[in-house]
This record gives C-alpha cells, sequence and structure tokens, in this order.
C-alpha cells in the first residue's frame, strides 16, 4: 500500500471495503468539503452543474475522481458525467449522494422473521427518490465483507456500486438512479471470512433472464388493471369445506406447444388451457411450479426464483393474465410450491455469501441426498421469513387461489430418507423436525388469515396426525392433504389381474377406515406417470378393450370417493407413453374413438360431480358415506352410497370382466331408481351393458337397508343410480 493512500481508499480499489460511504459521496476535511467518485471505467470525469457548466474532476488512483466543492452550491443529488475508455458519454446522479432508504421498523421486522411483504425492499425495486428516478437494491447478506451490484449497466464490475451495509441486521442496500425496468443485474459478495467472490442472482428478483442465462431482471413496476374482482370476492364467501373442487393438474411446458416445438406463452395458454378445462369441467388448474428454475428436468421443482414466474413463458404481467382469464372464466388456479429443499446452483442460494446461509449449517440437516439439493434452516428468521413472504407474495400479487406444499414429509422428519447414524434426534430426542413443525403451522396461519378462501394443500405421505388440523389445536393448519395411501392402494389393485383381485379386496376397503381422519384431496398426478410406473392406461391389465374399461372404472371411483379430484394433464387422453416433459401431451390420440371416450367420460364425471350434492358436499365428513356392501370380495364388488342429507347416490363397481346379472343390493327407501352414469357406456367406447330402464325397488330388508333393488353390473364397470 502507498504511503499517500488511505487504507479504506486501498480497500475500495482491492474490492473489500465494508462501507464504500465511508469513502464515496460528500466528505468533509476540517473545513473543506470533498466529492469522491470511483469510477474504474471512466477516462474523464466531471461534475454536471448546468447544461451548459461543468467541472473536471481530478483523477486520483486506481479510477477515485475527486474535487474540491467547498465554494460550490451543490444540488443535494448532483449530476456527474464521464467519457470511458471506449469514448462512450455517461450520465448519473451520484449513488453515494442517497441517504438510507430501509426503514428501521422494515429491518426489524425483517430480523424478528414478521415481514409479509419483504420483498417491496429487498431485491430490486423501481422508485422515484428526491425526485431522481432509479432502483434501489437490497439483499441479506450478514457474513460479506463486501457486496456490490454488478450488472449490464456497470459492466459487471464488482468495484462500480458497492452497497452500504444496514448495522447488524446484514441487509446490504444502494439506491441506483437512472436504472430502470428491463436491466439485468446480480449481487456479487465478497465473504468477510476467507475473501472468496460470490456472483448471485437476486433471491428475491421479480423477473428473471431466460434460461440458460442466469441473471435477474428488474421488474416493472406493477401496472397490470385485474378483472377478477368478482371472483376474489366470492372466493372469500365460499364454503369450499362443502363445495366441489376437481382439480386439472398441468405442466405448462409440455401441456401444448408451438408448431416449432416452442413454448407458449402464458397469454396463449391462458386461452387454450381454460377451453380445454371447461369443455372437461374442472374447477381449478394446479400448475406444477412456474417459480423460475434453471432446468426443464426439474419440473420447476428446483426452484431458484421464489418470486418470479418462469420467464420461458412470458413476463409476470403475462402470469397475471393467465390467472385473472381463469377467474373470469371460473376457473381457480393453484401453484405448486416448493419450501422443502433448493438447488445447489453458484449462481442461486447455495452457500450465498460463502456461507451456509439459506441452508442449514449442519449436513445432517442441510443436504437432502436424494434429490442432490440444499434443506433451508427453517430456524433462522430471515430464511423463514424469506419463505413466509413468497407465499404471500403469489397469492397477494398474482391472485392465486392457493398453494400445494411440495414434499412436506421430507420437511417434517429429521429421519426422512436417512439410515440410522445419519440424523440427530430433536431437543426432546424425537425424529421430529420442530423447527419445520413451526415454519409450516406459520405459513398456515399467514395465507389463511390474510387471504381468506384460498388453500394450502400438503403432499404428505405419512401418518403424522392433524395435517389438516386447526394450528389452535395443535395440528399443521394445512387446508387439505393428497391422500397417497389411497391413491397407491387404488393403482396396486387396479394393475391386478381381475382374476387375483378377490384376493387384495382390503385395497378398496381399507382406506374408509381413515378417509375422514384428515380434509383429502385423490391425486392421480404426474408422480405417477414418469419413470417406469407407465401410463394410467398402461398400468391397466388385460388387452385393449379391458384396460380401457379398467381406466374408465378407476375414474368412476376416484369421482364417487369421498375426497377432492385431481388428474393429471393426459390422463383424460387415456396417454399411451409415460408423461415427459420434453414434448406435448399425444393430443392425435382423441382421433381414435376408445381415447375420445375417455375424455367425454372425464367430462360426464365432472359434470355428475358437481351437479350432484351428495356426491360432493360431504367429501370431509363422515355423513357423506354409508357402505352398502363392501365384503363381496368373491365377485371383487362394491357398492355405496354417497349422501348429502336425504338426498343420496347408489354407486356400485364392478371390478371384473364377468357381467352380474341379477346382483340384489340394499337401498334406504322404496322407489324407482334411475341409472345416471355407466362407465360401460357405448358413448365411451363400452359395450353399453347396464340398466337402461328405472328399477323398482322391492320390500323388505337387504344388507342393513329397508329396501332392495336387483341390478346388472357391466363387466369392469361402474354405475351410478338416484332414487
Amino acid at each position: 500500500m502507498a504511503k499517500n493512500i488511505p487504507s479504506t481508499w486501498q480497500q475500495l480499489f482491492d474490492g473489500c471495503l465494508h462501507d464504500p460511504f465511508s469513502v464515496l459521496g460528500l466528505h468533509r476535511k476540517g473545513s473543506k468539503t470533498e466529492l469522491r467518485a470511483f469510477l474504474p471505467h471512466a477516462k474523464h470525469a466531471a461534475l454536471k452543474l448546468a447544461p451548459d457548466r461543468e467541472i473536471a474532476l481530478q483523477r486520483y488512483a486506481s479510477g477515485l475522481f475527486t474535487l474540491d466543492v467547498t465554494s460550490l452550491a451543490l444540488e443535494e443529488h448532483y449530476l456527474l458525467r464521464w467519457l470511458d475508455h471506449e469514448g462512450n458519454e455517461h450520465m448519473q446522479c451520484d449513488p453515494y449522494s442517497f441517504s438510507p432508504q430501509l426503514r428501521d421498523f422494515d429491518l426489524h421486522l425483517f430480523g424478528e422473521g414478521k415481514h409479509w411483504h419483504i420483498y417491496r425492499f429487498l431485491g430490486a425495486n423501481p422508485k422515484c427518490i428526491d425526485g431522481v428516478e432509479g432502483t434501489l437494491f437490497a439483499t441479506w447478506a450478514p457474513n460479506a465483507e463486501r457486496v456490490s451490484v454488478v450488472a449490464d449497466f456497470n459492466a459487471w464490475d464488482g468495484r462500480c456500486h458497492p452497497m452500504r451495509v444496514r448495522g447488524n441486521s446484514g441487509v446490504w442496500e444502494l439506491f441506483i438512479p437512472g436504472v430502470g425496468a428491463g436491466a439485468l443485474y446480480k449481487f456479487e459478495l465478497r465473504n468477510r471470512q476467507h475473501g472468496t467472490i460470490h456472483c448471485k442472482a437476486d433471491p428475491y428478483a421479480r423477473q428473471a433472464e431466460l434460461r440458460p442465462q442466469t441473471a435477474s431482471v428488474i421488474a416493472a413496476a406493477d401496472s397490470y388493471r385485474w378483472q377478477d374482482q368478482a371472483w376474489v370476492e366470492q372466493r372469500r364467501e365460499r364454503d369450499w369445506l362443502h363445495s366441489a373442487m376437481s382439480v386439472y393438474e398441468v405442466h405448462l411446458g409440455s401441456w401444448q406447444r408451438d408448431p416449432a416445438d416452442g413454448f407458449l406463452n402464458y397469454r396463449e395458454l391462458a386461452h387454450r388451457l381454460v377451453d380445454h378445462v371447461r369443455q372437461l369441467g374442472f374447477t381449478h388448474i394446479e400448475l406444477l411450479p412456474v417459480t423460475e428454475h434453471p432446468l426443464d428436468d426439474s419440473w420447476g421443482y428446483q426452484t431458484t426464483g421464489y418470486f418470479a414466474p418462469s420467464s420461458r413463458f412470458g413476463t409476470p404481467d403475462d402470469f397475471r393474465y393467465l390467472v385473472d382469464y381463469c377467474h373470469q372464466q371460473g376457473i381457480g388456479v393453484l401453484l405448486d410450491w416448493v419450501p422443502a429443499h433448493f438447488p445447489r446452483d453458484d449462481h442461486a442460494l447455495a452457500r450465498f455469501d460463502g456461507t451456509t446461509l439459506y441452508e442449514h449449517a449442519d449436513p445432517q440437516r442441510g443436504e437432502h441426498h436424494d434429490w442432490g439439493t440444499l434443506i433451508y434452516d427453517y430456524g433462522r428468521r430471515e430464511v423463514s421469513n424469506f419463505l413466509l413472504a413468497s407465499a404471500n407474495f403469489w397469492l397477494q400479487e398474482f391472485h392465486l387461489d392457493g398453494l400445494r406444499v411440495d414434499a412436506v414429509a421430507s420437511m417434517i422428519y429429521l429421519d426422512y430418507s436417512r439410515k440410522q447414524g445419519e440424523w440427530t434426534p430433536n431437543k426432546y430426542g424425537g425424529r421430529e423436525n420442530l423447527e419445520a413443525v413451526a415454519f409450516l403451522r406459520e405459513l398456515n396461519s399467514l395465507t389463511h388469515g390474510e387471504h381468506p378462501g384460498t388453500l394450502t394443500i400438503a403432499e404428505e405421505s405419512t401418518a403424522w396426525p392433524q395435517v389438516t388440523g386447526p394450528v389452535w389445536l395443535g395440528g399443521l393448519g394445512f387446508s387439505m392433504k393428497w391422500n397417497m395411501g389411497w391413491m397407491n392402494d387404488s393403482l396396486a389393485y387396479m394393475q391386478l389381474d381381475p382374476i387375483f383381485r378377490k384376493y387384495h379386496h382390503d385395497k378398496l376397503t381399507f382406506g374408509l377406515m381413515y378417509a375422514f381422519s384428515e380434509n383429502f384431496a385423490l391425486p392421480f398426478s404426474h408422480d405417477e406417470v414418469v419413470h417406469g410406473k407407465r401410463s394410467m392406461l398402461e398400468k391397466m391389465p388385460g388387452d385393449e378393450w379391458q384396460r380401457f374399461a379398467n381406466l374408465r372404472l378407476l375414474y368412476t371411483y376416484l369421482f364417487t370417493y369421498p375426497g377432492t379430484k385431481l388428474l393429471f394433464m393426459g390422463n383424460e387422453l387415456a396417454q399411451l407413453r409415460e408423461w415427459s416433459s420434453n414434448r406435448t401431451l399425444d393430443w392425435d390420440l382423441l382421433e381414435q374413438p376408445l381415447h375420445r371416450g375417455v375424455q367425454q367420460l372425464v367430462c360426464d364425471l365432472n359434470k355428475l360431480y358437481r351437479s350432484e350434492g351428495s356426491l360432493y358436499r360431504h367429501c370431509f365428513d363422515a355423513n357423506g358415506f354409508e357402505w352398502i356392501d363392501c365384503h363381496d370380495s368373491t365377485q371383487s364388488v362394491i357398492s355405496y352410497l354417497r349422501r348429502d342429507g336425504d338426498e343420496y347416490t347408489v354407486v356400485v363397481l364392478n371390478f371384473t370382466p364377468q357381467p352380474r346379472f341379477d346382483y340384489r343390493i340394499g337401498v334406504p327407501a322404496a322407489g324407482t331408481y334411475r341409472e345416471l352414469f355407466n362407465s360401460d357406456s357405448h358413448f365411451y367406447g363400452g359395450s353399453n351393458l347396464g340398466n337402461g330402464l328405472p328399477v323398482a325397488s322391492d320390500d323388505g330388508a337387504w344388507m342393513g337397508q329397508k329396501q332392495s333393488i336387483v341390478l346388472t353390473l357391466p363387466p369392469l364397470g361402474g354405475i351410478i343410480l338416484k332414487l
């Protein structure tokens, strides 16, 4: 270090100065005031006083320019002009003339983990400060020695815009005038302990560069004019516990594509999706994660942008249009949201400031071996605040109707997918991740409290009690939970050759032992048609006719069983191939009658489900279900009632290819019973065997009911009747 260069100046030149405002901007030296500007790329620099007047700054060393301004009457935010070495002219208000912008109250709330709108303060937020337009950059990096904004407007040079740290909050900020929407940027961080340099995308970015590029993008201020006020208001008042809910799960990148096999824009997808979903009769769309992610093959489940809709499909306003249009057409929109883990990509959250900041420091708790990802430190208040603010962001800023929370089981168990010796018990000696449990309870308290009528749905595959129980009663507080047990049992049963099904009858009946212990959703999701599991149709045994009949029967079972319904895209087409995220669905299958019949069956089941209160009004309580006969394992037939008070429908399912003639079941009341639905109808590609004429009841108790009826049961078919 040269003798005449102050140590702080040398630290500035070396890129390790903790407080750049201690050197840059205006500084008093005795009775004099000196202006200092660090412009590493400048050949000449000047202080601009008027359109036709400027004073040259003196080059000191390594890009530092100074000027004695004691006698000058400067504006608070003075203007600098400089020429770079290529002769390009630059003009800007000095960023180091601005005082701290983040309020102490916001920093305090963030430090407490209670700032639900922290994304409005951290990240890159265009602002007008003291009449000067620009962008306020801020990020959390408590273990950094220096943090800089690097961007396309400063040649990605970390020397140009070092930031101010706000006390011991760990938050760094800098207002840069003249920078607005569309600019590309990252944060460059120098670690305090070992001096390593890390160039990171903004965790709070509202928009990201199209992959494979990884820069963040300054998003334009939200100017979208929503047209869904009526939807949002009725959602607030909706009694979802007693309403029909049928969900179409979608991966936007492979549902449909353009003629060149490129991704469609959110706006194009909006119209095509709504037309399809309304035709099929679904009430909601559930999107596989559109939170920004670097790898297409992760389907969005390895998220890097928790506040940014994926740029693959357009801008944030394009995504707002999709949600808005769905709402205007009466379709709800749910989003898969992934707080369980995040990828190791160097440009993202992993070792953000050179330390285990967002991830748990203990490798036994901070690394997910199954997925090669990192696990959040839920006990760190700023980390939980990051995730909670993300949840709030999607519900508030994009009007989403709910979040499906991925991989909850991996969050709440310390020993999830770990062998003995690979995990450490909690302070009570148990296997529960107490911090993750507390986080999930706060998540559900926040979302339900701030956004009444929205839903949270847990993908949770264990017997953890009260996943959908209220937080104040010790539950996790979710609205619903995926019924993975029912799904696995149903698919395992259906894949059996019908001759062996009688030995596994319990797979049809056991689920009712716990069906009302939680608010269950019934998922035939994307996870069941990938990785060698085969498509839904290909899971079914038998020849072509039997496979289609089995699939129609399975969907009839789904739509008449207690719980919310979910089908992954392509299931309605009876896809022959497994789903691949790299290609569109096989829409040409609809040219074939059997495939077209399955789609019509899904449409009619949705219509019946939504019109018959007995099929949905008590999906989550035992008042809505009653066995007629669950014991006929020999013939592989089950029958049950779905109830809504005195109203009811009768469901009979025959899981063998053998037609059953003169099959008697009990019914609650005398009268004539009409067949509302038959999965074996020729409209769906079936053999058209059933009960075309109304069936009159016979006197005399049967199967615990007061009356009985005699039916014809179609092969591998399900029928629904009503008094």
